[in-house]
């Protein structure tokens, strides 16, 4: 059994123990929802001050070029590049994940049919981010594509000579679950195939490497563990064998080859400056360059390989406490045990009241999320920059007595709200 003292002697021997500092976390609050939105860095409240009353203030336009605004996507995208096994030059920091999918997608689609016009499909798992799914919907029908939604397991059998692209989510937003991105990319290129990674639950969770595994496009969100704040930009990586052979959509004039010409015709910028699209939000790319810098404080701890072997020992140390301390109340195990196939979530099944048990849990300060389904889901993120062992008792003590008590079952916690 694993006892209270047991993971304060853990968190004693942690060696990334000090990032938590880097956090405003509310006194009382276990915070395990960074995988839907991080906490606030410290940092981010005075630098943002600083971009709004010195920079836009007193700088006025002269901050696109004074204060790094006009640089600041590619900036930042190569501190996004450190996290997923990309070069510097490589990715840009900007839009919404929902609007740089449409890019690449897009992208990745002209690519396949200007060679093979067979091939119609785009194939994805039906547990797939919804967003990711509607985007992916409407440029098919846009054109004249078809849409494919499979099970997991059901993927690899199916990509054939039809098969245009493969779009998947590296780490399933409902279950953990995470494929193996250079297995599932070199199936699909031996099919012919592209394939469109999302990491909005891999970026700063889990180690990714997008050159080791042969990847051809990959986005990511910038708002969840990267700690950037609510909406934060998102990010885009474009392989360079990739980035030249065709324009993005959304050809906006900063994604221009020369925006300040003015010229009347689009000419795209060289390699991924051409993911860009309009102007940059400058204060949202200012408050994730704050989020971002705690991964760089994270670098001279053992940077991405020991956060990912903190998250490991987090979510084992949770799943176990679960199965000790909360047993015979109806909870099941959606994420796997393998370490290679998990992410850094823990989520938990059951039939009946696991909106009200999460909602009774926020009301005692353990903050996780829920997702509906079969089974319905009661999704727990475990980000190792601020979360410690004890974190994990405490949370589970907290699950036992919600359990026990029935306190879940109060009208309070059955009441629907907006966001869940």
């Amino acid at each position: 059994m694993t006892t209270l003292q047991d993971c304060r002697a853990l968190d004693a021997r942690d060696p990334l123990r000090p990032l938590r500092d880097l956090f405003t976390l509310p006194a009382g609050v276990i915070y395990l929802d960074g995988n839907s939105l991080g906490p606030c860095p410290k940092a981010t409240p005075a630098r943002v001050a600083q971009a709004v009353q010195q920079e836009w203030g007193e700088g006025l336009i002269r901050s696109w070029n004074s204060a790094g605004w006009y640089d600041a996507p590619r900036r930042l995208g190569d501190k996004v590049a450190q996290l997923v096994g990309a070069r510097a030059g490589e990715v840009v920091c900007t839009d919404s994940t929902s609007i740089n999918l449409f890019k690449v997608l897009s992208a990745a689609l002209s690519i396949v049919r200007a060679d093979q016009p067979q091939r119609r499909v785009v194939i994805s798992e039906r547990t797939n981010f919804p967003t990711d799914l509607y985007i992916a919907e409407g440029l098919c029908k846009e054109r004249g594509l078809e849409l494919r939604l499979l099970d997991a397991e059901e993927i690899a059998g199916a990509l054939g000579a039809d098969t245009a692209v493969l779009m998947l989510t590296h780490v399933n937003y409902r279950t953990g679950a995470m494929h193996d991105m250079a297995a599932v990319t070199r199936r699909a290129h031996e099919a012919g195939a592209l394939v469109v990674w999302d990491l909005c639950h891999s970026a700063g969770a889990v180690e990714v490497d997008l050159h080791a595994a042969g990847a051809d496009f990959a986005i990511g969100c910038g708002y969840k563990y990267l700690n950037g704040g609510p909406g934060a930009p998102a990010f885009a990586w474009v392989h360079p064998r990739h980035a030249d052979r065709f324009w993005q959509p959304l050809s906006g004039w900063w994604s221009h080859a020369a925006p300040f010409a003015f010229t009347p015709d689009y000419q795209p910028a060289p390699g991924i400056a051409r993911y860009l699209c309009g102007t940059q939000p400058i204060l949202s790319l200012t408050a994730l360059e704050c989020g971002l810098d705690t991964f760089l404080a994270a670098q001279p701890l053992g940077g991405m390989a020991a956060l990912r072997r903190k998250s490991l020992a987090l979510t084992d140390c949770f799943i176990a406490l679960v199965e000790e301390r909360c047993a015979g109340h109806g909870l099941g195990l959606a994420t796997p045990r393998e370490h290679a196939l998990r992410g850094s979530q823990v989520c938990l099944t059951r039939d009946v009241g696991a909106y009200a048990i999460v909602q009774a849990l926020i009301a005692r300060g353990v903050i996780g999320d829920f997702r509906a389904g079969r089974p319905d889901i009661l999704r727990f993120g475990f980000t190792p920059l601020y979360l410690g062992f004890e974190d994990c008792w405490n949370a589970v003590e907290h699950l036992r007595q919600v359990l026990e008590s029935g306190e879940w079952g109060r009208e309070e916690f059955n009441r629907q709200h907006a966001v869940t």
